[in-house]
């Protein structure tokens, strides 16, 4: 009865600080935490103090390529690949916003690509829901495939700590797995996308819609293009130095022999990102003429510094009530998730809807099922799970597919549930955790 007191104050501060939006995850978790530790007593946890410095790390990088403008580069060159190809916006569109997140870390360069994705379908008899649904999807799958995504250093630390017959899940080998897992969940996604709903000229709500010359002129509208955009050798630099800084840190995960020793032992995998991440940010601001104050001011450093409150406040509460119950917890569900692991991606993916992050949702979950018995290879496996919140419309990305297209082909149902984004979502991530099961079986994780 006492567990069940604490576990619904920590679904209450979840459900609560969710609806707020923003910055109140994290806070709420502070207010959760207080209660737990003085009213009934509870021992605080551990807050993830390794975590909260890589994505810090990873976020300061990120937020530097945008204020740069080498993120810039990054985009006119994905707006080139789709003008060459309309025919086939509908599947190269989602691989084309999830390898953008992959690169920068973040989803929220998709927003620059919608009205670019809008104007080549619409203008070549495109169904844009099509491409548009698709690609929102996408841009947040590839938050698991991204080598400098919270979420990913997130898990990486985790596994770090949870080790499969005395070998370190690397963050190499994490990788290994979530990308090509993630890719073909894109893939899937694209295929779908192709064929769903009515073409334009057999669509009578569309044909309704643009018989007004008004509504037509609306639809059709003024091209939206990035290409007439002049980049500078500042631009190039900084995208190049970015790109380098995550080579280099695949590289070192691939080769522990290039770390340098600590105590006799490479040093580990977490510190080298967060170098090597500050590092890219420092030559950005040393090699080009990145005006550091813009860099806080950025869209990627607001939304990274949210998600560094989130996972502090979420993570230690969660860690507070599981680690404080952990017996009685192992001796209730160890062997549920031993039989049924994917009762574990289940979990993941109804805490990630109400948490509606990818990061807050692992910081809360893969502690918990690590310590309760979850083999770390189906953590790995189905990290695609961590991405819930395409269930409900009401994502920020998805809310602005739905702005963006003037066409009103991607909507909200009149059953809320029914929406553009539900069958891309439902097929993409199932995709992913079926193709990242199997690759994990054939590493030898399950």
């Amino acid at each position: 009865m006492l567990f069940t007191l604490e576990l619904a104050i920590v679904l209450a501060c979840l459900f609560y600080g969710a609806r707020k939006g923003g910055i109140a995850l994290g806070l709420l978790g502070g207010l959760g935490l207080v209660i737990l530790a003085f009213a009934f007593k509870l021992p605080p946890g551990k807050p993830p103090v390794d975590v909260m410095l890589t994505i810090v790390a990873v976020v300061a990088a990120s937020a530097t390529l945008q204020a740069s403008g080498g993120l810039d580069v990054m985009l006119q060159y994905a707006e080139k690949l789709l003008r060459r190809n309309p025919r086939y916006v509908s599947i190269l569109a989602p691989f084309t916003t999830c390898i953008l997140t992959m690169l920068c870390g973040t989803g929220h360069v998709v927003y620059t690509m919608l009205p670019i994705i809008y104007d080549v379908a619409i203008k070549n008899d495109i169904r844009p829901e099509r491409p548009m649904a698709a690609a929102s999807i996408a841009s947040q799958m590839g938050i698991m495939a991204s080598p400098v995504s919270v979420a990913i250093v997130s898990l990486a630390a985790f596994l770090a700590k949870a080790p499969v017959d005395g070998q370190v899940i690397t963050f190499v080998t994490l990788l290994s797995i979530s990308i090509p897992a993630t890719l073909a969940g894109v893939l899937a996604i694209g295929i779908f996308s192709w064929f769903r709903g009515k073409d334009l000229d057999k669509d009578p709500d569309f044909q309704a819609l643009i018989a007004d010359p008004e509504n037509r002129k609306r639809v059709y509208g003024d091209t939206a293009t990035l290409l007439q955009k002049k980049l500078t050798r500042d631009q190039w630099t900084a995208m190049w130095i970015f790109l380098g800084g995550i080579a280099v840190v695949a590289l070192l995960g691939a080769f522990e022999s290039l770390r340098p020793l600590a105590n006799g032992k490479p040093i580990s995998m977490i510190l080298t990102i967060q170098m090597f991440m500050l590092m890219a940010g420092a030559l950005m601001v040393v090699f080009t003429k990145t005006d550091p104050a813009a860099i806080g001011r950025s869209e990627v450093f607001r939304a990274g510094m949210i998600a560094v409150i989130a996972v502090f406040g979420i993570a230690w509460m969660a860690d507070t009530v599981f680690e404080s119950n952990l017996p009685q917890l192992k001796a209730a569900l160890a062997d549920v998730v031993k039989a049924h692991p994917w009762a574990y991606a289940l979990a993941l993916l109804l805490v990630s809807k109400f948490v509606n992050s990818q990061a807050a949702a692992i910081s809360a979950l893969v502690p918990v099922a690590l310590a309760i018995g979850v083999p770390p290879g189906y953590v790995v496996a189905f990290g695609a799970a961590a991405y819930g919140y395409y269930i409900l419309p009401t994502y920020p990305s998805d809310l602005a597919t739905i702005q963006f297209d003037r066409s009103g082909t991607t909507h909200i149902g009149r059953f809320v549930v029914n929406h553009s984004f539900i069958l891309p979502g439902l097929i993409g991530v199932f995709t992913s955790c079926v193709f990242g099961l199997l690759l994990a079986t054939v590493r030898g994780l399950v």
